[in-house]
């Protein structure tokens, strides 16, 4: 019977970790179905969506992240799905982007998120970065965040919400139809 676990790893920045975490799964008898990967700062992070047959997948895969902690200084992190991964989309809902851009300051993703949140909007991804502005070196914020919106959200009363948020914050916001959504 297929098996469904999640992985996350974390360690510094090196070449040969994205390689490092493939044979892990390949010697665990598993295949990789999804991944996400980034540099933050001096460190690598990763999420791994891993699936495996057999009874023995889940003591491999504990034994090779011991192995990676140990051997290649990485903190790595499994746990099995129960029921598989959860897919399934809510009827009727709308695939939407929202970009935030700004001078950074504390509380944007705070105050996005919780408006999202409040109307029942799943974030699907969420990117963020601050990088001087090439003139005054002042740090500019841009978040981009696709979500979906349920069918039964209204979403005229959602734009108007991010758009007083954005307005508090001094921040420019847009917020559309998803591309490829």
């Amino acid at each position: 019977m297929k098996r469904w676990f999640a992985l996350s790893a974390i360690g510094r920045d090196r070449p040969g970790i994205v390689a490092d975490l493939a044979e892990l799964i390949y010697e665990s008898d598993c295949n990789l179905e999804d991944s996400s990967m980034t540099i933050l700062g001096s460190e690598f992070a990763v999420l791994l969506l891993l699936s495996g047959e057999g009874g023995d997948v889940e003591r491999k895969l504990g034994a090779g992240c011991k192995r990676l902690e140990w051997e290649k200084r990485l903190t790595v992190f499994f746990r099995p799905l129960e029921g598989g991964p959860a897919v399934a989309e809510r009827a009727g809902e709308r695939h939407m982007e929202c970009v935030v851009t700004g001078v950074d300051k504390a509380g944007i993703v705070a105050r996005v998120a919780r408006t999202l949140a409040d109307h029942d909007v799943n974030i699907i991804a969420l990117g963020t970065q601050s990088r001087p502005e090439p003139e005054s070196g002042t740090p500019i914020f841009t978040m981009r965040v696709q979500m979906a919106v349920p069918a039964s959200a209204d979403v005229r009363a959602l734009r108007e919400r991010l758009e007083q948020v954005a307005s508090e914050l001094r921040v420019d916001l847009t917020l559309g139809d998803r591309p490829g959504g």
